[in-house]
C-alpha cells in the first residue's frame, strides 16, 4: 500500500501588518518573504522610504577582536563577498534581484560584478553580496553598512521552442547600439 508523501508544513505563518514595517507603501503587491537571522549582529533587509523598490542589505562582517568593530577594505579592481548574516525564503514564482547602491557606485566606483545578481526562491543559504571596486582608491565597509539593495520581483520561466525561422522585425539582428544609429 502506498501512503502519499506528506510536504514539510511551516509550524508558523508568517503575517502581514503595519507594524512590521510602518514605511510600507499600500498600494503596493505584496510577497512575503521569510528572514532566518544567523548572526545576532545581523540587520535584516528594510525599506528607508515609503516608495522604495529594494529592500537595503547590510554587512554582516566577521568578528575577529572583541575591542573593535569589524571592518572590511577592499582595494581598486578587487572583488570582496560581503556575508550579510541572514538566510531567506523566497517565495516561488519570485526571484531576488541583488542591485548596487547608486552612491556607493557614483562616488566610490563600488559595485557588483554581476549586477543584477539574482537568488533563486529555493536558495536557503546565507545571503552573501559580491563588491568590486573600480574606484581609484581603497574602500572600507563597516559593520552594518548598507552596501546593496535587494528587489522581489516576479518570474516568468520560457518554454524553450526550437524553430527553423524567426519572426522578422524592423530591427533584424541589429545590436549593439543599432537603433540609436541614424543613416
Amino acid at each position: 500500500m502506498n501512503t502519499p508523501k506528506r510536504t514539510h508544513q511551516p509550524t508558523h505563518q508568517p503575517t502581514l501588518n503595519s507594524t512590521l514595517d510602518p514605511k510600507l507603501n499600500p498600494t503596493f503587491n505584496r510577497a512575503i518573504v521569510s528572514f532566518k537571522r544567523l548572526d545576532p549582529n545581523a540587520t535584516l533587509p528594510a525599506y528607508q522610504s515609503a516608495e522604495a523598490a529594494g529592500l537595503d542589505l547590510s554587512a554582516c562582517l566577521p568578528q575577529t577582536d572583541p575591542a573593535q568593530q569589524p571592518t572590511l577594505t577592499i582595494e581598486p579592481g578587487r572583488i570582496a563577498v560581503v556575508p550579510c548574516g541572514f538566510a531567506m525564503a523566497i517565495p516561488r514564482g519570485h526571484e531576488g534581484q541583488v542591485r548596487p547602491r547608486s552612491g556607493l557606485a557614483t562616488k566610490h566606483g563600488l559595485t557588483l560584478p554581476n549586477a543584477p545578481g539574482t537568488i533563486d526562491s529555493d536558495y536557503r543559504g546565507e545571503v552573501k553580496v559580491p563588491l568590486i571596486n573600480l574606484g581609484q582608491q581603497p574602500y572600507t565597509i563597516t559593520q552594518g553598512q548598507r552596501i546593496a539593495q535587494l528587489v522581489i520581483a516576479p518570474v516568468t520561466q520560457a518554454v524553450v521552442v526550437e524553430v527553423s525561422e524567426l519572426e522578422d522585425t524592423a530591427r533584424g539582428a541589429g545590436g549593439f547600439g543599432s537603433t540609436g544609429m541614424k543613416a
